[in-house]
């Protein structure tokens, strides 16, 4: 049965994006995506990558590249001023929790592969972005700023923690963000030296964190997560800059070259770490997936997982119920709202033990980290985070995809 409200336009090309317009296409209906950016995204952090996620990644095929793009990570080392090893322990565990189906690797690398699986099968369009939705009983008009007026039959935001269709239909991004009082900032350079493979290495002071990654063809990843107050962080690139070397001015280790290192960056991620809590995900016939949604933070790990579990828990009830957005959309929030709220209650604690902002803090975390040695403890400790407590649903146009595939 063809199902109605087939055309679904999708704001925003990150991981839910692709990952709804693939299975909305698989269930029938007629995806179209939207991105701001002239280009696919390259910037970023990378990831680790596991749970739902990775299950819904291997239905589409997307094990073996995210195996070929990924890291296997050995270690997690918490450094001193000088370099030298306070704490860590190996990510071994994480393998053994997921029965070997974990993996860090590249935010961008992720999304390339999920829009490379719907290209040349999906509307794409680049450079432009929605400013104005008005619904009527039969669909959508929307108003882009540069292409014509068009009209869908469902809008789905899939455009992250500063979502516009969030903003458009339930408004403005302050009555639902919870800032969880930390800043990060992320960036890659060519050539830095020294190199420490398949190892991550974070360096911190009360209040502040850096951490440093070693990425294939001669690029490192340098990851900064900081304390700040309630007042926005800074908007223009050298204004960033400017903060990050005003926060790490009096930082040790390698914190006074890989300041210098802010110069020859291709580009600078920078953004608060916060969360999105709001108390319907959906409003007629428009929808918010992923971040947009239910942003638990970077601090909880498991964004880009949740952003594909909830774009495909999406897709597969508006399949189920041949297109009824009312239906599906209820069906959706109440599959998921429990366990996003389990995630987002325990992000913060996570935000603490990357930077925690207390001297004693530190000397608290690194404990807890070094007793990550004791047999069984490790899997003790994080098996609650890392196992996923939610079943993920089948519905029967994804099994039929697969056998097609």
């Amino acid at each position: 049965m063809t199902p109605i409200n087939k055309r679904v336009l999708i704001s925003g090309l990150g991981i839910a994006g692709p990952t709804l317009a693939y299975w909305l296409k698989a269930g029938g209906f007629e995806p179209i995506l939207i991105e701001r950016a002239p280009k696919p995204r390259t910037d970023g952090y990378v990831i680790d990558f596991w749970g739902l996620g990775y299950d819904i990644a291997e239905q589409m095929g997307l094990g073996p590249d995210i195996n070929r793009l990924g890291y296997h990570m050995r270690e997690l080392r918490i450094i001193g001023d000088h370099g030298g090893r306070l704490a860590g322990f190996g990510v071994k565990v994480f393998d053994e929790l997921t029965d070997g189906r974990f993996i860090t690797l590249g935010r961008s690398d992720l999304s390339g592969l999920l829009f490379d699986a719907i290209r040349g099968e999906t509307e794409v369009v680049f450079g432009d972005e929605i400013v104005d939705l008005r619904e009527d009983a039969d669909g959508v008009r929307v108003k882009f700023k540069h292409g014509r007026e068009r009209r869908f039959d469902l809008v789905i935001g899939a455009d992250g923690l500063h979502s516009d269709v969030r903003r458009l239909v339930f408004g403005a991004e302050a009555h639902f963000e919870t800032p969880l009082g930390y800043g990060v900032a992320a960036f890659e350079v060519a050539g830095y030296v020294p190199h420490d493979e398949d190892i991550y290495l974070l360096y911190g002071q009360p209040g502040r964190m850096v951490g440093r990654f070693t990425l294939r063809e001669d690029r490192t990843l340098f990851l900064f997560i900081f304390v700040t107050d309630r007042g926005a962080l800074p908007t223009t690139r050298d204004a960033q800059k400017a903060m990050l070397r005003a926060v790490y001015a009096d930082g040790k280790w390698e914190c006074p070259k890989i300041l210098e290192e802010l110069d020859r960056a291709d580009s600078l991620y920078f953004d608060s770490i916060s969360q999105i809590r709001m108390d319907r995900w959906w409003s007629g016939r428009v929808a918010l997936v992923g971040d947009a949604a239910f942003c638990v933070s970077l601090a909880a790990g498991q964004g880009a997982a949740l952003a594909m579990t909830s774009a495909y828990v999406l897709a597969g009830e508006l399949a189920k119920a041949q297109g009824r957005h009312r239906e599906a959309f209820a069906a959706y929030e109440g599959a998921l709202r429990d366990y996003v709220a389990a995630k987002q209650s325990g992000a913060e604690r996570f935000a603490l033990a990357f930077a925690p902002k207390t001297h004693w803090g530190m000397v608290f975390r690194n404990q807890v980290v070094r007793a990550f040695v004791i047999p069984g403890l490790a899997r003790f400790a994080l098996g609650r985070e890392i196992i996923d407590a939610l079943q993920l649903p089948q519905y029967p146009w994804a099994s039929l995809c697969e056998l097609e595939a």
